[in-house]
């Protein structure tokens, strides 16, 4: 029972890893260069997965004391992780040059990953039988 509930923390990360390595792969065949990023796209994901375990983590504790309000816990995690994803996106929002769109759009195609697979973590343990 134990190892069923963290079992979707390695679902986690081992899609973070195999989305970072396409991610990677991606701008290898592009031609794109990340060097110039004020984030590197390993640090994009190991703030999301760090983020998104932790919240995770905290819907198990919630689901055990209250499973009622799993979903609103759910709504206010999300918000906090859009909130610390605006704050690190700051810098890069402030910067006024022409090559930092490719930088803009990776972020969120970032966070949108690991926004689609917190909440499909979030459906399977509310839909989970008591």
């Amino acid at each position: 029972m134990l190892l069923k509930n963290y079992k979707p923390i390695l679902h986690l990360f081992i899609f973070a890893l195999a989305a970072c390595v396409l991610h990677k792969a991606a701008f290898l065949v592009l031609e794109v260069n990340a060097q110039n990023f004020y984030y590197s796209i390993e640090f994009l994901y190991l703030i999301f997965f760090g983020l998104s375990a932790l919240l995770y983590l905290i819907l198990l504790i919630v689901k055990k004391k209250n499973f009622e309000i799993v979903g609103m816990a759910f709504l206010f995690g999300t918000f906090t992780q859009m909130l610390l994803g605006y704050l690190i996106l700051r810098p890069i929002l402030e910067n006024k040059s022409g090559e930092v769109m490719v930088e803009k759009v990776s972020f969120f195609i970032t966070f949108i990953l690991f926004l689609l697979f917190e909440t499909l973590l979030t459906v399977r343990l509310l839909n989970e039988k008591r």
